[in-house]
């Protein structure tokens, strides 16, 4: 017998010696079966967790919600565990004579921890009942019992070997993360369930199937962190088998990523450079909700952990008559004005920002910022006036223009009508450098940005372009551009919208960060940053809203970006001109 086993002090001062030096790990939470006596957790699911390299921590079954927040404000993983089967009234379904024993106590607990940690994008892994919550909880399907809801011959999915034996083959998609996770397309597992998945949903996609045709796995199918398996991993721990420890490991790496991305998050200050929510105004958003009209609310703000936007008041391009001029105008003035409505309709948790100083105070006050900008100079007309006008407003730029010529400029997609600035444009381009006005050139043609370029005295901005070098279309930036741009000490904000970052398929997170990347390399990391458009059709599969901006941050984390890197690409470049232009006005 070891002795010094029994010796508690010994333990504590070698327990002790460890501090202040200790290797944090993440906090993975699981969620706690509920038994007899209360909540209980059977010992595989912490010994895989604490294996993996991750501090585990048991979430009991409960529905308050502000607890529920706090608990997922201070976890970076989540691993919903097995149990018994759940009410099918949660999935609208009448209960099936062949359901088995339903633990009351779990389900709304469970549906609503996974949607809230799905919302926040923490790292989800679901065991044997959990992938079947995470099915129900993001829009999928779950049958009540295969044996009598399935056709064909099924084999046997609840095995009468011990737990740490696997008793029969899942089939893995190649070119599916389980498969990266397991390096091979089929697993031996063990299986005690006659409930499964029976569709995914659209959050989801299937990963592994048995012989038979039974989804054994599931995983995100946009590209973030989720996945859920019907067997019991955490089982083989227990018999020293370390052959599912692959997904554990998987599960505490990711969530090592996650708490990295919101440390950083903490440290530093987070801006998209252009916003088009006031678009949905006429909707009666709701800015303080969660709505799922818009991309951008202050719920999604705080779960993606960004802490500013600019939101713009934009102006289709129509005609130059007087009176639509007059008419683009008065539009301009009034979406800026609804705009601080909004804000002031919420201002315990949000305020206007003007300046970059600004925008430090209020995340010093634990304040969202929204900043203001107009998106096509259309707003102006021809009327040079104007621009102090709206700059005693409190925007902070201007786009010269939109998808059509005005009078400032021709567009990406106009006639040529200029040929690049007009002498109107010229004297705009001057005026806004002695008020103090970002000159935004996102949607301009190429002469009209060489024009502005040779023209303005202080660096221009392009708030929501990609490469044109990945995506040929007229907007996008070539990479001469790109690299007279940055001689000029400007730079170029990689924008979300699906059609500037791939001509054919479907656009996600990837190539967004294959964007930004080839524009480093051809600019360098002082000249780039992030513009989403968000709900001016920006938004893509791993970058959908701003709930979801901290996926951007683990992506460059995990593209070995440095820290003071990604603090400049999340606005720290942007704000340099903006308080250099702001600083260099005549007035």
């Amino acid at each position: 017998m070891n002795t010094d086993y029994f010796d508690w002090n010994a333990q504590y001062e070698k327990t002790h010696d460890r501090f202040p030096g200790y290797t944090p790990q993440p906090i993975i939470g699981i969620t706690g079966n509920f038994g007899e006596k209360g909540c209980e957790l059977a010992e595989g699911y912490f010994k895989s967790v604490l294996k993996a390299g991750g501090t585990p921590v048991i979430i009991p079954p409960f529905e308050e919600r502000d607890a529920l927040a706090n608990i997922l404000d201070h976890i970076d993983g989540l691993i919903l565990s097995g149990g018994g089967d759940m009410n099918p009234l949660f999935v609208n379904e009448e209960p099936l004579p062949s359901l088995h024993g339903i633990n009351h106590r779990r389900d709304l607990a469970e549906l609503l921890i996974t949607r809230l940690a799905f919302d926040r994008q923490i790292p989800i892994l679901g065991i044997c009942r959990g992938i079947q919550i995470m099915a129900a909880a993001l829009g999928g399907t779950v049958y009540q019992d295969i044996y009598s809801q399935c056709d064909g011959n099924l084999i046997k999915h609840s095995q009468d070997l011990d737990r740490s034996q696997a008793s029969h083959t899942v089939t893995i998609s190649p070119d599916s993360l389980l498969c990266k996770i397991f390096r091979k397309q089929a697993i031996h597992v063990n299986s005690f369930h006659h409930q499964a998945v029976k569709s995914p949903g659209k959050h989801l996609k299937v990963c592994a199937t048995s012989s038979d045709g039974i989804i054994e796995a599931i995983e995100s199918s946009e590209y973030k962190s989720l996945l859920g398996v019907q067997w019991h991993p955490e089982c083989f721990i227990l018999n020293e088998d370390e052959s599912m420890l692959p997904i554990f490991a998987w599960l505490v790496q990711e969530s090592t990523f996650f708490k990295e991305a919101k440390n950083l998050h903490d440290r530093i200050l987070t801006l998209d450079s252009h916003c088009d929510t006031p678009m949905f105004f006429h909707e009666n958003i709701c800015f303080d909700k969660r709505d799922s009209r818009i991309l951008t609310d202050l719920h999604k703000m705080q779960e993606g952990h960004l802490d500013a936007t600019i939101m713009v008041a934009y102006l289709e391009q129509k005609e130059r008559t007087e009176e639509a001029l007059l008419a683009a105008t008065a539009k301009a003035d009034r979406i800026l004005t609804q705009i601080e409505k909004m804000v002031a309709a919420n201002a315990s948790a949000v305020e206007i920002a003007y300046t970059p100083a600004d925008l430090n105070r209020l995340k010093a006050a634990g304040k969202k910022a929204v900043m203001l900008g107009i998106e096509n100079g259309y707003a102006i007309g021809k009327e040079l006036s104007l621009l102090k006008h709206f700059r005693d407003r409190g925007i902070v730029y201007m786009t010269l223009c939109h998808n059509g010529d005005n009078d400032i400029c021709d567009s990406a997609r106009g006639v040529n009508e200029h040929g690049g600035l007009s002498q109107f444009g010229q004297e705009v381009v001057k005026e806004m450098n002695r008020l103090g006005l970002m000159v935004d050139l996102s949607h301009a043609a190429e002469s009209s940005f060489y024009d502005a370029l040779q023209t303005s005295n202080t660096p221009i901005v392009c708030s929501h372009s990609s490469a044109k070098a990945l995506c040929d279309v007229p907007r996008n930036l070539s990479d001469e551009q790109l690299k007279a741009l940055a001689r000029n000490g400007g730079v170029a904000q990689v924008t979300l919208y699906k059609g500037f970052l791939k001509k054919d398929g479907e656009a996600c997170i990837l190539d967004a960060v294959e964007h930004l990347n080839h524009m480093v390399n051809v600019m360098g990391v002082e000249h780039v940053g992030i513009g989403t458009d968000f709900d001016g059709d920006g938004g893509i599969p791993g970058c959908a809203s701003a709930a979801e901006i901290i996926n951007f941050t683990r992506r460059l984390l995990a593209e070995r970006y440095s820290k003071e890197d990604i603090r400049k690409i999340w606005g720290g470049n942007f704000l340099r001109i903006m308080q250099y232009v702001q600083s260099h006005k005549e007035y």
